[in-house]
């Protein structure tokens, strides 16, 4: 995991930390997916799936991207950005180390 504050280790961590974005992430591991069958899949509705993957994706776990079908339907699908987490006591401290010096706040 590379250099990063508390605010978006935080943020981070709680993109993923929902069952149903594990499960999407898990989904999308084994296949990239298209928005319809993704919601299929997981039985919810699409606008309750996009507010799950625009969290995922604004955190860097799944990208999507649009594709036409042969029928000229634009389709947006999602697949897994390889990605690694390592949570221990030391990527905490230097998170919070991290963001105190940017905001130039002592550390705790």
């Amino acid at each position: 995991m590379k250099s990063t504050t508390a605010a978006s280790l935080s943020a981070m961590l709680a993109a993923i930390a929902s069952p149903q974005r594990m499960r999407i992430v898990a989904l999308l591991a084994g296949e990239r997916l298209h928005v319809s069958e993704l919601a299929r899949r997981v039985g919810m509705s699409r606008a309750l799936l996009y507010m799950h993957l625009t969290k995922l994706e604004e955190a860097g776990f799944i990208a999507g991207h649009l594709e036409l079908s042969d029928d000229g339907k634009a389709l947006k699908f999602f697949q897994v950005v390889p990605f690694t987490i390592t949570i221990d006591p030391a990527a905490i401290v230097a998170a919070v180390a991290l963001e105190s010096t940017e905001s130039g706040t002592p550390d705790v």
